[in-house]
């Protein structure tokens, strides 16, 4: 997705125009499906509901997507791989915040989170603040070279104040994405139909796409489709990446849980870096790399934290199960001695009927 994305923008392509056809292609998708499977199980959702579904889409998807993409249009695909790595410890800091996470100070697993933070936050300042020498492309023929006679020309390196400001910008984009996680979590637990959930924020997002794109793109030439590498990135992100791959991470969360599916995020920061250099030729910096380290260091030492931790809790909660059974099992061992010294005591206090 990072790769075909920055080659639709190399290739002129306007990233709110993007935006916006990537969610009308996944409506698309998502809504009839929806529909067609939950037609007979799915409630109706309240007005609240479709309220807060509406800024969720508005903060984790319209104003996310729209900061992301112009970012990715002037930094590279290696970078937004990489800050990618900081949603987890943004999620926690957010929820931690907001009294949905707490943190254990003294245990390991506190520490663990807090040095995760901390990992994440020296990366995003490499990246920002140190380039290092260039790395030499893998492939010098670019297999999505942009033409020379395109309706906008291919965007120029950014200077290292523009550089700075669209790397931080891309950290912003990923504290939307994070406050639409928690967010989310929330609406789920009042409305758990995760399809049409996930649809209806589309369709909001797709309405809301439309009007930030007609705003900043007022020269509708620019909307104009064409048979390229952009007409390929808005199919591919918004049937693949928002329709299969919702799917795939479903059925994987669902066979081997959460963490199992999290753990294998960094990866994509490898891949992104070798093919970055591969197709689109760029020079990947070696402050890039050893701030995706850093990231990756850090989304590592959070998601070992909150594994230790819902380890620490699940051991706790059979702690205290076992000791309400043996509780339980002193109480009735009481109450039955008690009803045997009755018993045995019964028949003295009972006078005879000649004594009477």
């Amino acid at each position: 997705m990072f790769i075909v994305s920055k080659a639709a923008f190399d290739h002129g392509m306007s990233s709110y125009v993007f935006v916006f056809y990537r969610q009308a292609a996944g409506s698309v998708l998502l809504l009839p499906l929806a529909l067609l499977l939950n037609r007979r199980t799915a409630r109706s959702m309240s007005f609240m509901v479709l309220l807060k579904l509406f800024f969720c889409a508005l903060i984790g998807v319209t104003l996310s997507l729209n900061l992301y993409h112009v970012s990715l249009k002037f930094t590279s695909a290696t970078v937004a791989s990489a800050t990618d790595n900081s949603a987890p410890a943004i999620t926690f800091f957010l929820a931690l915040l907001l009294r949905m996470e707490h943190v254990k100070l003294k245990s390991w697993s506190g520490i663990a989170k807090l040095t995760g933070v901390a990992l994440c936050v020296a990366g995003v300042l490499v990246i920002a603040f140190y380039t290092g020498p260039g790395l030499s492309p893998v492939n010098h023929h670019r297999a999505f070279a942009p033409h020379s006679s395109g309706p906008s020309p291919p965007v120029a390196n950014p200077t290292r104040g523009a550089w700075v400001k669209w790397t931080f910008l891309m950290v912003v984009a990923n504290v939307a994405w994070s406050l639409w996680i928690v967010m989310q979590a929330a609406v789920l637990k009042e409305y758990p139909n995760k399809m049409l959930v996930t649809a209806v924020q589309c369709v909001f997002s797709t309405m809301q796409s439309f009007v930030v794109a007609a705003v900043a793109e007022r020269d509708f030439s620019r909307w104009k489709l064409r048979l390229d590498i952009s007409l390929l990135a808005i199919f591919y992100s918004g049937f693949v990446v928002i329709g299969a791959a919702y799917y795939l991470q479903a059925w994987c969360v669902e066979m081997k849980g959460p963490v199992f599916l999290a753990v294998w995020t960094p990866l994509c920061f490898v891949f992104t870096m070798f093919c970055s250099s591969f197709f689109l030729g760029e020079i990947v910096h070696l402050g890039s790399i050893l701030g995706g380290v850093l990231l990756v260091g850090g989304f590592y030492r959070v998601l070992w934290g909150k594994s230790k931790e819902s380890k620490m809790d699940d051991g706790a909660h059979e702690d205290e199960q076992v000791q309400h059974k043996k509780h339980a099992a002193k109480d009735k061992e009481g109450q039955d001695h008690e009803m045997d010294a009755m018993q045995s005591t019964e028949p003295s206090s009972v006078l005879p009927a000649e004594q009477v």
